[in-house]
């Protein structure tokens, strides 16, 4: 049996989130989702996430290719595989040839791992989600409570 791994902090869950997580199931027997919990996001990227880690993990886990959903408290992925003893790690090809991803592979060479780069959905991301909410914010009219004249 494949068992696969994939994490993410799953904010505003969209298309690219959807399409990584069901290239992963399509490519094992077994897919845990790690999503990262709201100090995790907050120690990393220096933001609070919209969503709360208790409602990412539902949606996450409400999703017909998730076999498990855990919380991803920090980013060591050789604790994860120790943890959860996985043969297939699934990662956005965006991360390909990063500091952070190749530190992984040299991590696991020699391991029963494969790391799986996943085509990566381009225009989409929460952060862009997020700044297009904020323009349009932006552009509603004060609302001043007075009269309009």
């Amino acid at each position: 049996m494949v068992i696969g791994y994939t994490t993410g902090v799953y904010d505003m869950f969209h298309i690219g989130h959807l399409n990584i997580i069901k290239r992963a199931k399509e490519q094992c027997d077994f897919l845990i989702v790690g999503v990262s919990t709201d100090d995790l996001v907050r120690h990393e990227k220096n933001k609070t996430p919209v969503i709360p880690y208790a409602e990412r993990a539902a949606i996450v886990g409400a999703l017909k290719y998730v076999d498990q959903v855990v919380p991803q408290t920090d980013k060591d992925k050789f604790g994860a595989w120790e943890k959860y003893h996985f043969n297939k790690m699934f990662v956005g090809s965006d991360w390909k040839g990063t500091p952070q991803w190749n530190k992984y592979e040299e991590q696991f060479a020699g391991k029963d791992v494969e790391i799986v780069y996943l085509p990566h959905t381009d225009g989409i991301s929460s952060t862009l989600l997020t700044g297009v909410i904020k323009n349009i914010l932006d552009e509603q009219p004060e609302k001043s409570g007075g009269d309009v004249k």
